[in-house]
């Protein structure tokens, strides 16, 4: 089994100071391509909370089942008051978090209002700024929590559960991708239209694997394995935005004239694209070296793809990029709940080291449903923060 891979394992240890390396050890999972393009202002310590409560897992009890993770709703571990309260009510009252999360966004509304009134009052003009960038750190960090409560939510909504850390197991081929087959469920959160990029993604990442020996096993790093998972909620995110339009143009019959009547041919990804970061697909081809065959996917209609294809560079561009810092924090620290910090060292002549990084096996149909619950992330991030910045704004421009 060849793998390719053109990922460029580029990490960094504090943000604050936005030189390449530093965002990427502190973004392993994200590309420099990727963090460019997206909100620059902010400064991030993912991994220790800036309070000092007990931070609370998305969890709820399970009989049954002696897996330390069976009753575990998501990967990622939840740290700030405003968090761990929804995460308690989605345990106990999940009915009531639409009402909890539209009273914990207004009460950061109320707090932030509050604190530019203020602000014309103050005396001490250095203390007040400092203690105003603490407290917006403080709603930085709610905000966050309370859209991945939003997005897991959406996943308990769909029937689905979601994938658990990433972690050794005594499966004598090291195996770790014992999680359920949620395939047909995964599909259903996307339209067709939607769903037929999402086919081709899936080729380029498995080739003729997708419809293949989805036993076969792959040997693979953890950090490749999370750039793949942190690529796809990236393009689910920009898959779901265009779709968005897509969908509304449609229904309005405002659709632009002649783009029906394209039918274009896959074509393999660019550097330039703007909704592909080239420096995250990890490409599995098969043992000949042939790569995956697309022509059971070009007959078909590409809609969708015909439209994007429509669109110009400066809306791609736009619609490609991740709005907010809450989001790209968000897909970093989801992927490292999932996979945990990758082994990376500097060495002495300043390169990244990444020969250390943990390497796990994985089946196909194992990659299938990383790629394919990424994917959904993405789209339900999409939706969560949306609503979120309807009742909170948060997003820049």
């Amino acid at each position: 089994m060849q793998i390719s891979s053109s990922v460029a394992g580029d990490v960094s240890l504090v943000l604050s100071s936005t030189t390449h390396t530093s965002r990427s050890l502190l973004f392993p999972y994200l590309s420099p391509a990727t963090l460019k393009r997206c909100p620059s202002s902010f400064s991030l310590k993912l991994g220790v909370g800036s309070y000092t409560t007990r931070a609370r897992t998305l969890t709820v009890k399970a009989s049954g089942d002696p897996s330390p993770d069976s009753s575990r709703l998501a990967p990622l571990e939840l740290e700030s008051p405003v968090g761990q309260l929804l995460a308690q009510i989605l345990h106990t009252h999940p009915h009531l978090l639409p009402a909890a999360i539209d009273q914990q966004l207004e009460n950061l509304t109320n707090e932030r209002e509050t604190q530019r009134e203020e602000a014309t009052s103050s005396q001490d003009l250095a203390l007040y700024r400092r203690i105003a960038e603490l407290k917006e750190k403080e709603r930085q960090m709610a905000v966050e929590e309370i859209i991945y409560c939003l997005v897991v939510q959406k996943f308990l909504d769909s029937g689905i559960s979601l994938i658990q850390k990433v972690s050794a197991t005594s499966d004598p081929v090291g195996r770790v991708d014992f999680w359920p087959n949620q395939e047909d469920k995964l599909k259903s959160v996307h339209s067709p239209e939607a769903f037929e990029m999402i086919e081709s993604h899936l080729s380029l990442v498995l080739g003729d694997r997708v419809v293949g020996p989805v036993n076969d096993i792959v040997q693979i790093s953890k950090l490749k394995l999370g750039k793949l998972y942190a690529a796809s909620i990236m393009y689910g995110y920009f898959l779901k935005r265009v779709d968005e339009r897509f969908q509304l143009e449609q229904s309005m019959n405002t659709l632009p004239e002649g783009f029906k009547e394209e039918q274009p041919t896959f074509q393999q990804p660019e550097p330039q694209s703007p909704f592909w970061d080239p420096d995250s697909l990890i490409r599995l081809m098969p043992d000949d070296g042939d790569g995956g065959s697309l022509d059971s996917l070009e007959d078909k209609s590409y809609r969708l793809r015909s439209y994007v294809m429509y669109l110009d560079a400066e809306t791609l561009q736009r619609y490609a990029t991740i709005r907010s810092k809450e989001a790209i924090s968000l897909i970093e620290k989801q992927t490292q709940a999932l996979f945990g910090r990758p082994d990376i060292r500097i060495a002495e002549d300043g390169s990244l080291d990444t020969s250390s990084d943990e390497v796990v096996s994985v089946t196909f149909s194992g990659l299938t449903m990383l790629v394919l619950e990424a994917v959904a992330f993405g789209s339900f991030l999409w939706d969560a923060e949306s609503y979120a910045e309807s009742k909170y704004h948060f997003t820049k421009g």
